[in-house]
């Protein structure tokens, strides 16, 4: 088996190699017998794990799915990953080549060494109580039944815990607006249980939770949408492992951007609403406050 020759890595392609290498993993076989097995070069198998490399045929993706045990459905989304356009701006429609029920972004959030977002609505999904994200889910999916609700409930769970373990638990940096604070989901007493949740993670040393207050007004004089920016850590060198992303969730469709100009911007945008925020302790006031008064 043979692919074109490298011309640089994107997120698509990051994606892929980080699903391809965690199921070679389950797998049980090493980079060199999987590729011996597969009949194609270490370094070529290498290339592909790293997200180095050009385009790459289906029939590649199928039999290392095939070796690798891969379900269905799965195979399907890493194909129609490695199928994803040479671009820094990547556009995922919802249902185009890859299946509506592949979340790209997880997987993206789950090799992140610090993420910055910005939420003016909703309580960011790493930091939902369960009652609160069990409200959300049950109004968006009102169709499905007590159990695929609470196996939803179950993996967003399974999401925070790279916010609670032990071991280089990721740092979260996170401005909410103080709409949030009082959109209800659920009932009063689910809003006061999640504010006092804020407040508690509030004081962990990887979590940083400040609240943009209304009297703020509009930090750069523009009303900013939700944003996500997930960086992944540098090297011995100081060099950066991968680059930087800003992630824009859409209703048909999400936007992933990681031109430099496009990441900077986001930065600065961060920057300005943090000025206007209130501090952590000011937050963490605000939302006991907030909290007991519910």
């Amino acid at each position: 088996m043979s692919e074109t020759p490298t011309i640089g890595s994107t997120l698509p392609r990051r994606q892929l190699g980080r699903y391809l290498v965690d199921w070679r993993t389950r797998a049980g076989y090493t980079q060199v017998k999987a590729a011996q097995l597969l009949e194609m070069g270490a370094t070529s198998l290498n290339r592909l794990e790293k997200g180095e490399t050009g385009r790459i045929k289906n029939m590649v993706i199928q039999a290392i799915c095939d070796l690798y045990s891969v379900p269905t459905d799965l195979a399907e989304a890493f194909k129609g990953l490695a199928q994803q356009a040479n671009v820094k701006s990547w556009w995922h429609q919802y249902g185009d080549l890859i299946p509506k029920n592949f979340d790209v972004y997880v997987g993206l959030e789950t090799a992140a060494t610090q993420i910055i977002t910005y939420q003016p609505d909703l309580i960011p999904g790493l930091l939902q109580t369960a009652e609160y994200s069990r409200s959300l889910i049950q109004s968006a999916w009102p169709d499905e039944t007590p159990e695929q609700w609470e196996q939803r409930v179950q993996i967003k769970a399974r999401r925070q815990t790279i916010v609670i373990r032990k071991t280089q638990p990721v740092k979260l940096d996170v401005v909410i607006g103080e709409a949030a604070l009082y959109r209800v989901a659920g009932s009063r007493a689910i809003m006061a249980d999640q504010r006092r949740h804020l407040a508690d993670m509030s004081t962990r040393d990887n979590v940083s939770i400040r609240v943009l207050p209304f009297a703020a007004g509009f930090p750069d004089g523009a009303s900013m949408p939700p944003y996500v920016i997930l960086s992944f850590g540098h090297d011995q060198g100081g060099a950066e492992v991968e680059p930087p992303v800003v992630f824009l969730e859409g209703v048909v469709g999400d936007m992933y951007l990681e031109k430099l100009d496009d990441v900077q911007h986001y930065y600065g945008r961060h920057e300005s609403i943090e000025a206007a925020a209130l501090d952590e302790t000011a937050s963490r006031s605000l939302l006991r406050r907030v909290a007991k008064g519910a």
